[in-house]
């Protein structure tokens, strides 16, 4: 599993396209900010951009434990499936919002404090974690 962060519009997407040469090999892109979810896995490479769209939609109807919960689950059921055969890899892309300031609305804060956790999960469990701001990879992980 790769994890990719950074700010929005820090060239993440377009890092991903150039590291990976998407132009060139067979993928699937899939975008939560679409309302696209990854549940068909047929490709070996499988990118997922705005977890923190998802974790946004979650956080609207459960609880932070279930919220986490759920995520962790579904880091566990990527990293099976990348693990069941050779050269199959789950990217995942979310947009850093940690660096500003914090919310006024409880709802905002709780999906901004679930995304966190979900970066730290996502962090812990990928191979690889880089971090893109201004169209610059630094390499963390």
């Amino acid at each position: 599993m790769h994890f990719i962060t950074g700010g929005r519009f820090n060239g993440k997407s377009e890092w991903v396209k150039e590291f990976y040469q998407l132009e060139d090999t067979p993928h699937k892109w899939i975008s939560a900010y679409h309302g696209e979810f990854p549940d068909d896995l047929d490709y070996q490479l499988i990118v997922f951009e705005g977890i923190e769209q998802m974790i946004r939609e979650w956080s609207s109807t459960l609880e932070f434990e279930e919220i986490r919960g759920k995520w962790q689950a579904q880091l566990e059921k990527w990293l099976k499936w990348e693990k069941a055969a050779v050269n199959r890899k789950m990217v995942l892309i979310g947009s850093d919002m940690s660096k500003g300031i914090v919310p006024m609305e409880a709802a905002d804060r709780k999906w901004r404090d679930a995304s966190g956790w979900a970066f730290q999960d996502a962090a812990a469990a990928a191979d690889r974690v880089d971090l893109i701001w201004y169209g610059i990879s630094q390499k963390i992980k």
